[in-house]
């Protein structure tokens, strides 16, 4: 007695949630809006800065800002964790 259909009753409605103990890689939204994956393996970035309060910062800085950043080494590990399916 018992099996398949027991464990069908905790979990009735939803077919997906059949197997609770399956691990499921999801792309985490907030970080793929905000950093590519550049085809050579690199994270991309915009530069911070370049939101507000513009007219106080200099031509030559506001230019600055607006050029893309690539995140550095040691941050890149967390950042691609992130993206599962982006690498």
């Amino acid at each position: 007695m018992g099996g398949v259909h027991t464990l069908r009753a905790h979990f009735k409605g939803n077919r997906r949630n059949f197997m609770p103990n399956k691990v499921v890689n999801k792309t985490r939204k907030a970080v793929a809006k905000r950093f590519k994956i550049t085809a050579s393996g690199k994270v991309k970035r915009n530069r911070q800065g370049k939101r507000h309060l513009l007219s106080s910062k200099n031509s030559k800085r506001r230019r600055r800002l607006g050029t893309a950043a690539y995140v550095v080494k040691d941050d890149m590990r967390r950042i691609t964790e992130s993206l599962p399916f982006s690498h």
